[in-house]
């Protein structure tokens, strides 16, 4: 019996050209690679990786997004002829891949001064190389379409333990890679002025890849082996946090940056209590997160803290989690007699209640603008956490104990919250977000429930915020305002709602994308705003939807099969 299970789909009018058009389309994107994408030096210095006419002495040497231009083309010509499931939607997924690298570095060269001349012919010299890659995508695509866009692969094939350990391992460490990779692509900072088109060239590449692992079924089979050895899969991700120091990206630029990506996460994940199972949308959540913040600081020990109080870290860190709680439990107790826009409204009332309580010193606890400076860096062993770390012959940059910590404290939050979804408090806040007043008719009391998810979601933000005062050295009331609660909500919802990973993913895009973009700075909530939409159009459940999401908004049943599948009466009963 074969180990993949796949429908057939329909197919359309170019179903006869399907494998012709894939056929050129993939010689196409290869020889794409092999050509100069750039007649003559920009102003801002030459296109990277060779690619320019003057330096084309090399035209098998490629690298960069000439590479990856070359695999998706080596891919295509795979798949278009190889006996895999859905062929039609990998072949679309790396055409998609293909079409957008060709389209964002001919898009970025004839805006940086080259003009179309610099990507078709200038001066008697020519450079085709985006036109080619383009075309290439676009007939790679309406070949998608022609072989037909088949139900994903179905994989049925249950390996053994030590096998099923080995493709997790394999699978996560490249995950690590790729995620290294991510970070690294285009350098730090402003240092490359094309850094912004070498990283969406690679998020290209890399979706292109992913799209076709997706189609062919891979993904969902993953997903379903790592929720089988769930406890092995969350050792395997945490030792791979762990280990991105040792990669390109261990560097003091990018664990700071990831360092504050864990914060957020593990905000987000309380937030996701809130919102994701409970339902009660949270608009002034970052203040509880504000709140533990200047508790711990005003237990640091700093010139500027108002309690004349110093307490070790973890002690600080638990009180300022504790008083973090106590005010969501007060913010959350107007939810026994509102709900809906009405609560919104409540909460975003607390948010801006405490932005100008902090921001005019109202209970002589944040300095107003002068904020609490000089918090002192934690601490073990007379090692304190902001300093380099050596470990042998291997020298980790400056910061990497906070990364560590960091992880540690997202891992963490993500236990609480796993083991709160699945238990019958769990399945009570689902419940009273489906349909509040059902709950009750069954016997559940809303009312406490629904205090409990605040508490509890506001004690996980306390206890960020303490990592955050501590980790940056100062707190202030910028750093809490509204704009910071909504950043936090378009987390949850762009990762997935009452999901796990996908809280640290939503963060993790926007704390990321606008480091790796600064070229569109200015446009950076424009885009998020056009991200938030397209997602509610076009992907409602969020990028790694929890599967009660899933079933609810995808049309697709807890295991991810699409219910026209689940439903669909087997020919031969038809017969």
């Amino acid at each position: 019996m074969s180990t993949i299970d796949t429908t057939s789909g329909k197919r359309s009018a170019l179903a006869p050209l399907g494998k012709p058009l894939a056929a050129v389309g993939g010689v196409l994107g290869i020889v794409a690679a092999l050509l100069p994408w750039v007649t003559f030096s920009l102003n801002d210095g030459n296109w990277p990786d060779k690619s320019t006419l003057q330096f084309f002495d090399a035209p098998l040497a490629v690298t960069g997004f000439r590479w990856h231009v070359l695999l998706l083309g080596v891919f295509i010509l795979v798949a278009a002829f190889a006996p895999i499931p859905s062929r039609g939607r990998v072949v679309r997924a790396l055409g998609w891949g293909l079409a957008v690298i060709s389209f964002i570095n001919g898009a970025y060269i004839t805006s940086k001064g080259g003009g179309l001349g610099a990507i078709t012919a200038a001066e008697g010299v020519t450079a085709f190389g985006s036109i080619a890659g383009l075309v290439a995508g676009v007939l790679t695509i309406l070949a998608g379409y022609g072989i037909g866009l088949e139900p994903v692969g179905l994989w049925k094939f249950k390996p053994s333990k030590p096998i099923a350990y080995l493709v997790l391992l394999v699978s996560f460490a490249a995950v690590l890679f790729a995620v290294a990779a991510m970070l690294t692509t285009g350098g730090v900072g402003t240092s490359n002025p094309y850094a912004g088109a070498i990283f969406l060239s690679f998020l290209g590449f890399a979706g292109g890849v992913l799209g076709a692992l997706s189609g062919v079924g891979f993904v969902r089979w993953l997903s379903v082996l790592s929720e089988e050895h769930r406890v092995f899969s969350v050792i395997v991700l945490a030792a791979c946090a762990l280990l991105l120091p040792f990669t390109d990206a261990g560097n003091e630029y990018w664990m700071t940056v990831a360092a504050n990506i864990g914060i957020y996460a593990a905000t987000a994940i309380g937030l996701n209590i809130v919102v994701g199972l409970a339902g009660l949308l949270d608009l002034g959540y970052v203040a509880f997160m504000g709140i533990g913040a200047l508790v711990a600081a005003n237990f640091s020990g700093a010139a500027a803290a108002n309690f004349g109080i110093e307490l070790p870290f973890p002690v600080a860190a638990v009180i300022a989690a504790v008083v973090a709680g106590a005010f969501g439990a007060i913010v959350g107790s107007p939810t026994l007699r509102v709900r809906g826009d009405y609560l919104a409204i409540v909460t975003l009332a607390f948010g801006e209640i405490f932005t100008r309580s902090a921001q005019n010193d109202i209970g002589g606890i944040s300095n107003g603008s002068n904020a609490i400076p000089g918090i002192p860096a934690v601490s073990l062993f007379g090692k304190e956490f902001n300093r380099e770390l050596t470990l042998g012959a291997v020298k980790l940059p400056a910061g990497v104990l906070y990364y560590i910590l960091i992880v540690l404290l997202v891992a963490a939050t993500m236990a609480v919250f796993a083991n709160l979804k699945f238990s019958r408090i769990g399945r009570a806040w689902i419940a009273i977000r489906e349909d509040e007043d059902a709950a009750r008719a069954m016997g559940i009391q809303t009312g406490k429930k629904k205090i409990l998810a605040f508490l509890i979601g506001a004690t996980l933000a306390g206890l960020a915020g303490a990592v955050f005062a501590h980790k940056n050295g100062t707190v202030s009331y910028e750093s809490f305002k509204f704009l910071e609660s909504v950043t936090l909500l378009a987390a949850v919802i762009l990762g997935g709602m009452g999901s796990i990973p996908g809280a640290v993913l939503g963060a993790s895009l926007l704390f990321v994308l606008p480091e790796k973009l600064r070229d569109f700075d200015n446009y950076r909530l424009m885009i998020f705003g056009l991200a938030l939409i397209l997602i509610m159009r076009f992907r409602p459940q969020g990028l790694i939807p929890d599967r009660h999401r899933r079933a609810e908004l995808a049309d697709e049943d807890v295991g991810g099969v699409p219910v026209d599948e689940v439903h669909e009466v087997p020919k031969e009963a038809k017969a």
